[in-house]
């Protein structure tokens, strides 16, 4: 059954409430002569668009200076541990990056961040954003973080010139493609090139997602669907059978390298989020021509969307430059001159879209277009929080060697909290 974009998004966090969490007095606040930004932002592709970010709020900002206090490591994984020990060291940046949604609910009950809802209404950004987003980020009345973009998770990438020479289009279903992977391996290639663990979590919710449907694949986060269910079990089956198929056995140290082997040929597809538009661009590579990508099998009309964005820590020693980094982030100049280059489209509806082309162009319009259903990604911090994510982390690490599908889905079971 379809699911409007705002409706979705809007039934999907009109559960998140939490209690509020009061701190101690902010220590004295440095002069605002700088700003320190942390961000996962280090790899090619993503610190292209830090960059263009960083110039846009220069231009805007020439007193400030920009310390760039990222951290390298795919879907920010290593950064956020390095992040934790600085906030509960009480030694906070000024901004840090996190994605929308419930990844964010810990610092929120722990009082590290502080409610911009004030900013909000200065900058009339309420009006600028999808209702459905503007829900996904406020908690008890208050909001969190500044939306800089919105990424798409559920994409299969593949080069045309690899596709041609196999007689091969891309697979529709999942069972299209484990149809075709046995045809690709006989030719010597890997049929999914696949990286480290968070590039598994991200395969596993997208095979969730084109074999169970948007609304059976919603229920999984919000205990309307039963993960011990038969077509949840059969689904998981599938993932195995998927995973089989690619090159697990030696997985690529981060999603770059996993698609540097579709680049060369020597893999088929990878299945990674539309942020490998911009990387694949900086191969010189040219959309359609060198590069193609299709919605991940079984999911065309369902964006799986995450949003990267930014908060105010409290305590952060230069707030008033926080807040001026915030502003930018939230602007049409900002978000014009970032997501071109990071390969995401505007959060804000009001953007330029003159300034989106090739594979964005199309995805400016899906994202707009009220029909397209939307579900929020398990490994990009929508639908889980920081700890039932790390019990799913640690459950699918032991599921990718054992294949124990019903051993795995009782663990994710047993470790959802409820907010």
């Amino acid at each position: 059954m379809g699911v409007s974009r705002r409706g979705l998004l809007a039934a999907g966090f009109a559960a998140l409430a939490l209690p509020g969490c009061g701190g101690g007095a902010a220590p004295q606040a440095e002069p605002d002569h700088k700003v320190e930004v942390f961000s996962w932002w280090a790899g090619p592709g993503e610190k292209e668009g830090l960059e263009a970010l960083v110039a846009d709020f220069a231009k805007h900002n020439p007193g400030i200076a920009f310390d760039n206090a990222a951290v390298a490591g795919g879907a920010g994984t290593i950064a956020r541990t390095v992040l934790a020990t600085r906030l509960q060291n009480d030694d906070p940046p000024d901004s840090y990056q996190a994605h929308a949604g419930r990844e964010l609910t810990e610092d929120i009950r722990a009082g590290y961040v502080e409610d911009l809802r004030d900013l909000y209404e200065e900058q009339g950004w309420l009006d600028k954003l999808p209702g459905g987003l503007v829900q996904a980020i406020t908690v008890n009345g208050a909001i969190h973080c500044v939306p800089v973009n919105i990424h798409r998770s559920n994409l299969l990438w593949y080069r045309p010139q690899t596709l041609a020479s196999l007689g091969l289009t891309p697979p529709a279903t999942w069972a299209d493609f484990l149809t075709q992977a046995d045809a690709i391996a006989k030719r010597g290639l890997t049929p999914l090139s696949i990286g480290p663990g968070w590039t598994q979590k991200h395969l596993l919710e997208n095979v969730l997602l084109g074999v169970l449907g948007a609304q059976t694949y919603a229920g999984l986060w919000t205990g309307g669907t039963d993960w011990s269910s038969a077509p949840v079990l059969a689904a998981l089956q599938v993932f195995t059978d998927v995973l089989a198929r690619s090159d697990v056995a030696t997985p690529a140290g981060d999603w770059q390298p996993a698609l540097d082997r579709v680049v060369t040929g020597s893999a088929a597809y990878n299945l990674m989020g539309d942020w490998a538009d911009a990387y694949l661009r900086t191969k010189g590579l040219v959309f359609t021509d060198g590069y193609g990508v299709v919605a991940s099998p079984g999911t065309d009309r369902v964006y799986n969307f995450l949003s990267d964005s930014f908060t105010l820590p409290r305590g952060a020693p230069h707030p008033g430059a926080a807040r001026k980094w915030l502003v930018e982030c939230g602007s049409v100049d900002g978000q014009d001159a970032f997501n071109p280059q990071k390969g995401s489209v505007p959060a804000r509806i009001d953007a330029d879209r003159a300034k989106y082309t090739g594979y964005l162009a199309a995805a400016v319009a899906e994202w707009a277009d009220a029909g397209t259903r939307v579900v929020g990604s398990l490994t990009h911090g929508v639908v889980a929080d920081t700890a039932w994510n790390a019990k799913i982390d640690t459950a699918l690490s032991t599921f990718v060697q054992d294949r124990d599908a019903v051993a795995f889905a009782r663990a994710v079971a047993a470790g959802r909290t409820v907010s």
